[in-house]
């Protein structure tokens, strides 16, 4: 996998994935940028929401499971000094779905937690990192 980032001014940045993809960075005006875009640290966080809810929808699609939504909600908390690195995270998932069974849910949860989802373990090695799930009727 290769990726680039261009400094465009400040401290704002351009990123580029190999999939062809970009998007811009930012920092907090106290620290010379002008909040055109997520801090590097927020992307890290939604990385590993996006990487652990892909592997959910597909665990609970294979498993013939109805889901009509699925949402990841993320809280971290971060080092009080330097290196600020995430010394907690928390994904809260709310999946909904037409007779969702809890231990399919809790299943994928687990498999991706413990198995598929590399972000999740990458950051685990440094951070505490836990879930928990509700189950909707859709």
């Amino acid at each position: 996998m290769k990726a680039r980032v261009k400094w465009v001014e400040g401290v704002a940045m351009m990123a580029e994935s190999e999939s062809g993809h970009a998007l811009v960075m930012d920092g907090p005006p106290e620290f010379g940028g002008r909040n055109l875009g997520m801090r590097p640290m927020e992307l890290m966080l939604l990385g590993m929401g996006g990487c652990t809810q892909f592997d959910v929808m597909l665990i609970l699609t294979r498993a013939r499971q109805q889901v009509t939504d699925c949402v990841v909600e993320l809280e971290a908390e971060r080092a009080a000094s330097d290196p600020k690195v995430f010394t907690c995270i928390h994904a809260h998932f709310i999946v909904t779905g037409h007779d969702l069974s809890e231990r399919h849910v809790d299943r994928a949860i687990k498999l991706s937690a413990e198995k598929y989802c590399s972000a999740s373990i990458m950051l685990g090695a440094s951070a505490r990192v836990t879930h928990d799930f509700e189950i909707r009727p859709a």
